[in-house]
């Protein structure tokens, strides 16, 4: 008896759906315009979809534009769309897009992203109940963390990625200095050439009092930064804290290891 030969949705999509979890998982599948249509013509087989994974498949705007008018995954709540090649125009039209609303966690680390496409986030209506996302290695810059330090539109978010950002000092200042971003309670900040004005900056902000985990390693931060942050007095639910790779002499870091702030902590990472 022959087989039915599988439909080009069968082969390209629902292939890939773990319906037990709720998951679509196409990263690293090669996705082209064709693939991203099927997925946006499934109907009702991908209605329980609460994760879709898109991650490390060459996905341009072109792709994302078609993505954005899906009407068939009400239920999503996690969206992959990491390691692409979406810049500014991507993410204009993601953050417009109605396919965001449910979103609890977006995932957009090493793409194409700059100031003007993560003011397109700081500011859509779309994102009230995003609790998680990750800008990692996009050039947000400091022009991009002001506009996400003053944003009244992610009331729900408590964690923000902004390792390998380009935001310095300028853009930390600004995280430090929100008076809308108070619910965080992860903050990552690797890899941002922040020196002492910006850690001196996340010590002394009332803002960021809700932390619970803070990552500032690989940056250069010396004796005054690491003062500051071990001698807090806001830093207070602070259980995580990733400080290796500064420039921060040994005498400090023994006083760093023997404060009452690395008595509280659950980890603490520092060479």
């Amino acid at each position: 008896m022959k087989t039915k030969a599988k439909s080009k949705l069968e082969e390209h999509i629902l292939a890939y759906l773990i319906p037990e979890g709720g998951v679509l998982d196409l990263e690293d599948t090669n996705i082209t315009p064709e693939h991203v249509r099927l997925l946006c013509q499934a109907g009702e087989a991908l209605g329980e979809v609460k994760q879709l994974y898109l991650s490390n498949n060459g996905l341009s705007n072109a792709e994302v534009e078609i993505l954005s008018k899906s009407r068939c995954l009400p239920k999503l709540e996690k969206l992959f769309l990491n390691h692409n090649q979406i810049d500014d125009e991507g993410a204009k039209t993601l953050a417009k897009s109605k396919l965001v609303r449910n979103l609890n966690c977006l995932m957009l680390e090493g793409n194409q992203i700059g100031p003007e496409g993560t003011k397109s986030f700081a500011t859509s209506l779309n994102l009230k109940k995003l609790e998680t996302l990750f800008l990692d290695s996009n050039p947000v810059g400091p022009e991009g963390a002001k506009v996400l330090g003053k944003s009244t539109c992610l009331p729900a978010l408590t964690a923000l990625h902004l390792d390998s950002t380009g935001i310095g000092d300028q853009g930390v200042k600004a995280i430090a200095a929100t008076q809308t971003l108070t619910g965080l309670n992860k903050l990552y900040l690797c890899s941002n050439k922040i020196s002492d004005e910006g850690a001196i900056a996340l010590a002394q902000s009332p803002n960021l009092k809700n932390l619970n985990c803070l990552s500032i390693w690989r940056n250069e931060i010396r004796d005054s930064g690491g003062k500051a942050i071990a001698e807090s007095q806001y830093l207070v639910k602070l259980e995580r804290l990733y400080m290796s790779l500064n420039l921060i002499e040994k005498p400090v870091r023994k006083m760093i290891r023997s404060s009452e702030l690395a008595s509280r902590l659950k980890t603490l990472v520092m060479d």
